[in-house]
């Protein structure tokens, strides 16, 4: 599937009725999300007849993503119910049937899903001073659960930090693609209609 298809695609998915600021839950753009996943695909063959898990899928763009590049299954783990009914019902309009969803706070996933992931995929909370730290937790536990690659969004302002930290857990860490988060005004402390935030793709081989 060509990019723009993709993107196309992705943009009908409907967002979070309800996001909740705890859980740092925002929409992972259309375009956003079509460019990490054609490049994951494109440049690496890491979705197409593999087994891919998405940490935080909240409403299910990077999952479902996933399942139109023919993963061969793809989890979505997910803490939020609200976020889990919005997800089901935009898997429903795709008619996509090798999709399942684990809901679970994603540092506790069960250790029976240890190795069982060729990919993990991920756009994790980058960590506000209420979840500080949060976002390399997710990336613990994806190097947990993958038995070949991580590939995770992070603000491009920790770079440095997100590649320290994952050399702390002895695996090649690299960054495969610069992108801008078009960031929608979501919450009620947002002034602006939208920011653009630069973020980074980044790569860890297990």
């Amino acid at each position: 599937m060509k990019l723009k298809q993709l993107e196309y695609h992705l943009s009908s998915i409907e967002p979070f009725k309800n996001p909740k600021i705890l859980l740092e839950q925002y929409v992972t753009p259309a375009h956003i999300a079509a460019c990490m996943l054609h490049h994951i695909q494109s440049e690496n063959e890491d979705i197409t007849g593999k087994m891919v898990a998405d940490l935080g899928c909240g409403a299910g763009c990077l999952t479902i993503g996933s399942a139109l590049l023919d993963a061969a299954q793809v989890y979505g783990f997910e803490i939020d119910t609200e976020a889990l009914e919005v997800f089901q019902e935009n898997v429903e309009e795709f008619e996509v049937p090798q999709i399942e969803t684990v809901q679970c706070d994603v540092r506790n996933i069960p250790s029976r899903f240890d190795k069982f992931f060729d990919t993990v995929i991920m756009n994790p909370p980058f960590g506000t001073k209420h979840n500080a730290g949060i976002d390399m937790e997710f990336l613990e536990v994806g190097v947990r659960l993958s038995k070949n690659a991580v590939y995770s969004l992070h603000k491009t302002s920790t770079r440095n930090h997100v590649i320290k930290h994952a050399k702390t857990l002895g695996r090649e860490v690299e960054v495969v693609a610069e992108l801008k988060y078009n960031l929608p005004a979501t919450y009620k402390f947002h002034k602006k209609k939208s920011v653009d935030i630069e973020v980074d793709l980044i790569k860890i081989l297990v």
